[in-house]
């Protein structure tokens, strides 16, 4: 199956991607999510939705932020369709 074909059906396979990350204080945070907004000149498209701003360090060097909106959620029809309005 030809690279183009298989990046194409997952971009129309995937809505939301979720990242995960370690910082380096070790934790594990949310660090961005992001929508899949198609596939464009053979690259799949991400518009992000949320992304995690470090903001402090505490004195036992644990990282504090806060959860910073980019952009709207562009393709809604799911959510809607599901009963969910306001998004």
């Amino acid at each position: 199956m030809p690279l183009d074909a298989i990046r194409r059906q997952i971009a129309s396979a995937v809505d939301i991607i979720i990242h995960l990350g370690r910082l380096r204080d070790h934790s594990r945070k949310l660090l961005e999510i992001v929508e899949v907004v198609g596939y464009v000149n053979h690259e799949i498209v991400l518009s992000p939705l949320y992304t995690f701003v470090e903001e402090c360090c505490t004195k036992e060097g644990k990282i504090q932020g806060s959860f910073i909106k980019k952009e709207a959620l562009i393709h809604t029809e799911k959510c809607i369709s599901a009963g969910i309005e306001g998004i």
